[in-house]
């Protein structure tokens, strides 16, 4: 069975940036399985895996307008410590979850501390980076009709979220 809209794809994968350096990978894990066509994966990944069959290898480059976007300079804002209030003591890499402007919540990284002022990013820490897949397909089937309802993949046997 080709990848198409609607088939349930198990994929094994390397994630790499541009320096080589290993992002991600289900290297001695279980295949990464998703719903093809309901933007469970990046764009680019998607697009590049359309019409592969169980058993094809492929290396996949995508740019950061299709993967995380580009990297937003007006999503990185400098805000008082004191907005941190509970939290110890606040460092380098830890995430909040905030809202925006329009109230919806996201989720920013604190990039720098310095005295009583942190920098927090709201871009994924993917944003800007051109990244490259090293695939395999393991396996293509149907969805489950409970599958194409909720958008994404069921665990064997039974529901899982």
């Amino acid at each position: 069975m080709q990848i198409q809209d609607n088939a349930v794809v198990s994929i094994h994968y390397t994630l790499t940036n541009e320096a080589g350096d290993t992002i991600d990978s289900s290297a001695g894990a279980e295949p990464l399985a998703y719903l093809h066509g309901a933007a469970n994966i990046i764009p680019g990944l998607e697009d590049a895996l359309v019409g592969k069959t169980a058993g094809d290898k492929l290396n996949v480059t995508v740019a950061p307008a299709d993967g995380y976007g580009e990297h937003i300079a007006e999503l990185v804002q400098e805000v008082p410590a004191e907005m941190f209030q509970g939290v110890d003591e606040v460092q380098v890499g830890m995430e909040f979850h905030a809202e925006s402007n329009t109230g919806q919540p996201i989720a920013v990284t604190v990039t720098k501390v310095e005295d009583d002022k942190v920098t927090i990013d709201a871009n994924h820490p993917l944003a800007g980076v051109t990244l490259s897949f090293d695939v395999e397909v393991v396996e293509v089937r149907d969805a489950s009709a409970e599958e194409l309802e909720h958008g994404h993949v069921h665990g064997a046997g039974d529901h899982e979220h």
